[in-house]
């Protein structure tokens, strides 16, 4: 296999992923990031993050291969192994690991140790970062290779791949474009400190005024979603500790215990996916191909996703940049990820809604999910391994 030359643009825990594995296959991949960080210092860091990502099994295999489950596990990983569902005062929709016979469902992560553990493999695959804040000002192409030009810096290579997020400068200088809307709703996270021991169940709450989720991080954190409407939550930003744990009380279900405010943030939602995922020999992976809706955490576990079809598709390509292998790799993932992005929205919109049928409808819908047995277990076994096939 000739060894080709890859240049990742973004190096978040998508675009870091996409990195290792690329460098695994035996090509020479250097990295563009804004900023560079210090992954020991991440790792060892007593700070806690309030970005946090649900991981599913799949994702947990792809990050064991690449190297970081290892280092993960020695800070603050959250196991999960029910995942509930309801309505105040209506069904609830439970789903055990102990149904599927495994021993969690998934963990819970901050987003940053996520970046760093796969950070700290870019040494032993020779993996080049360079950092360059600067807007990228054109991308040129020909038959046989891609440059990014940044000023006066040509960066060339025989495939690029964007993993620039939702905001892809890539994106938009090759002329992608997306399709798309912002939610009415925004959503608030909160993290807050628990008097309780470790948590192994998140939930998720519809309320007429949009979800709210209990995501157990490692004890004694914990991360609150709020989605509600957006000058609700923009009214709450300048709130104390105090005054938003008075809020929180007053909305949430009761928490496991006692809680004190760490520290909150508000989000716009969003839902966009590229018109087409490549563009010569430019591919995009990850937020910079599909925003979803953050529903059920699966933004990142669909990046995940991309990596790995990517990777399979590239496998002892003579020629990583073509484009018909680009186009290929987007065949087997494009379907996946609008199936998901609409699965979120039905969901979304359908337990938003509170027209009195459908609220009937809900109701039965979550008893006889509830009830249904063999078709559950498929639903959590797909939900966890993102494969439709799941045994």
């Amino acid at each position: 296999m000739t060894k080709n030359n890859v240049i990742v643009v973004g190096a978040g825990m998508v675009g870091a992923a996409m990195a290792i594995q690329l460098a695994k296959q035996g090509n020479a991949v250097r990295i563009i990031e804004k900023k560079l960080i210090n992954p020991a210092h991440v790792l060892s860091d007593e700070q806690v993050d309030i970005r946090v990502s649900a991981i599913n099994r799949f994702s947990e295999k792809l990050l064991d291969e690449l190297g970081a489950m290892v280092l993960l596990k020695q800070t603050r990983l959250a196991p999960y192994q029910q995942l509930a569902a309801f309505e105040r005062g209506g069904d609830n929709l439970l789903f055990d690991c102990a149904d599927i016979h495994t021993s969690h469902l998934g963990h819970l992560i901050e987003n940053n140790l996520i970046q760093a553990s796969l950070w700290q493999q870019f040494a032993q695959h020779n993996i080049e970062v360079i950092e360059q804040a600067a807007p990228i000002s054109a991308i040129e192409q020909n038959t046989d290779s891609i440059t990014l030009v940044y000023g006066e810096q040509r960066y060339s290579a025989d495939l690029v791949v964007a993993a620039d997020g939702g905001q892809s400068q890539l994106r938009t200088k090759a002329n992608i474009g997306v399709t798309g809307w912002q939610y009415q709703q925004h959503c608030m996270g909160v993290l807050i400190k628990l008097d309780a021991p470790q948590q192994v169940k998140t939930w998720q709450q519809f309320t007429p005024t949009g979800p709210l989720a209990f995501l157990p991080m490692s004890a004694p954190y914990a991360n609150l979603i709020w989605y509600d409407d957006a000058n609700t939550l923009q009214a709450f930003k300048g709130l104390s500790a105090a005054q938003l744990k008075v809020k929180i009380i007053d909305k949430f279900p009761q928490l496991p215990g006692d809680f004190s405010v760490q520290k909150h943030a508000v989000f716009p939602l969003t839902r966009q996916h590229a018109n087409r995922y490549s563009q010569g020999r430019l591919v995009l992976v990850g937020d910079a191909a599909h925003t979803i809706n953050p529903l059920a955490g699966q933004g990142v576990n669909l990046g995940f996703q991309d990596v790995v079809a990517l990777a399979e598709t590239l496998h002892n390509a003579d020629d990583c940049g073509c484009p018909l292998k680009l186009m290929q790799y987007e065949r087997a993932r494009r379907k996946a990820n609008l199936l998901m992005m609409t699965m979120m929205d039905a969901c979304y919109f359908g337990f938003s809604n509170q027209v009195a049928p459908l609220q009937w409808a809900r109701s039965q819908f979550l008893k006889l999910a509830n009830n249904s047995g063999p078709l559950k277990n498929w639903v959590l076994k797909y939900a966890i391994s993102g494969e439709l096939n799941a045994k």
